[in-house]
């Protein structure tokens, strides 16, 4: 600690001593309850001072899973605790979860998601082959009407329903190529146009 430092530290330790004496002095509160008071206030200044020094940790806990949209249209998706990137969309205006999956090949959704989006799985034809990590599994083709990400809609998206179990639908590349930027930085995936 600097003599600067030490210098100030006693400045205010003795600046503080008056304070209170002259506080103790004038007020007609008896002792107990003005100790209780100042125990409070001080309570409470300290806690200010710990928010303020840690407002960077707490905000980062907040705000740390949560996508953000900016003016120019930028979406920033935080990677989450599992190391993956997760982003709702809304398919044919219903959200839907997605695990962004860059060695997916296109918009691949679970028949649960498909028929929240207003698909029917059950009548379609499934006459697509993808090798998955689980092995080989039947897919259909389909078309979205509408993909909404914040202020961005994309229409007429080409997908497939996975025939198989899935338990999270994929965000693959074929909807992340329509972005002019996908970059991956600092434990975010950012996407811009």
């Amino acid at each position: 600690m600097s003599s600067d430092s030490i210098a100030q530290l006693v400045y205010l330790s003795v600046f503080g001593l008056v304070l209170g004496a002259g506080f103790l002095l004038t007020t007609k509160l008896k002792l107990g309850q003005t100790l209780q008071m100042a125990a409070i206030w001080a309570l409470i200044f300290l806690g200010a001072i710990a928010v303020v020094g840690m407002w960077g940790d707490i905000e980062d806990d907040l705000f740390a899973n949560q996508t953000r949209f900016d003016d120019s249209g930028t979406i920033t998706v935080p990677r989450d605790r599992s190391g993956h990137y997760l982003l709702t969309l809304d398919i044919n205006g219903a959200p839907v979860d997605f695990v962004i999956d860059t060695g997916a090949t296109d918009i691949v959704l679970n028949r649960a998601d498909a028929e929240a989006a207003g698909l029917d799985p059950a009548n379609l034809n499934y006459l697509g082959r993808a090798l998955t990590a689980n092995g080989e599994v039947s897919t259909a083709r389909v078309r979205l009407d509408t993909v909404e990400i914040g202020p961005h809609t994309d229409t007429d998206v080409s997908a497939v329903v996975n025939g198989g179990a899935l338990d999270q639908s994929l965000l693959g590349m074929g909807y992340l190529q329509r972005w002019g930027r996908i970059e991956i930085a600092d434990g975010a995936l950012t996407l811009s146009r």
